[in-house]
């Protein structure tokens, strides 16, 4: 008879411990989603000049993945109209200045690689020589620590080219808009097939 009950106190504290752990791995799993919303931005037609830009409905600014989009369709305008590019970053940063240093930071990152920023778009790849399916949408994605400091906004968007997100960091003003911070997207990403000599 002791042995039975034996038995039964042990599957009781093996049923209780599996409980736990069920329990415990849905709660871990349950946090580490929190925060990790991804947001589709699409822009119908490509902006022409700077009154396009802030006709767009993302030009509103009231979150900070619409800001970080419009990023993305600002850097697109470099290698044709260098200045329009950078009046719609101005635009894009608000209280903040778009210095010098910044617009050599650009046309550093840019030298003979005018694909990077469309690899953001969806459908761009190596492939297609990162032509963006239309209409052009880009993904824009948080995680759990996006919101760390408070203020600001640590967003991540996936290039074709890539296989790791790239950051922009976005913050918010007293007017509500969520304004450009600070951009990682012009890093080296694989080059297009046209441009691969073995190919």
């Amino acid at each position: 008879m002791a042995f039975l009950d034996n038995l039964k106190r042990q599957a009781e504290r093996k049923l209780k411990q599996s409980a736990q752990d069920a329990l415990k791995k849905g709660i871990n799993k349950a946090v580490s989603n929190i925060g990790n919303k991804s947001e589709k931005v699409i822009i119908g037609e490509m902006p022409q000049n700077l009154e396009e830009f802030k006709a767009l409905p993302q030009a509103a600014m009231d979150t900070p993945f619409k800001t970080a989009a419009l990023t993305v369709a600002a850097l697109c305008h470099y290698p044709n109209n260098r200045q329009l590019c950078f009046d719609m970053l101005a635009f894009l940063k608000g209280p903040a200045d778009l210095s010098g240093v910044d617009k050599q930071f650009i046309n550093d990152r840019f030298m003979d690689k005018d694909y990077v920023p469309r690899s953001y778009f969806e459908g761009a790849t190596p492939e297609n020589n990162y032509q963006p399916a239309l209409p052009y949408t880009i993904i824009v994605s948080e995680n759990p620590y996006s919101y760390q400091n408070e203020g600001y906004a640590t967003l991540y968007i996936k290039s074709g080219g890539a296989d790791s997100a790239r950051q922009v960091t976005l913050r918010k003003a007293k007017d509500g808009k969520w304004y450009l911070w600070e951009q990682f997207l012009l890093s080296d990403i694989r080059k297009p097939e046209s441009e691969n000599p073995w190919a």
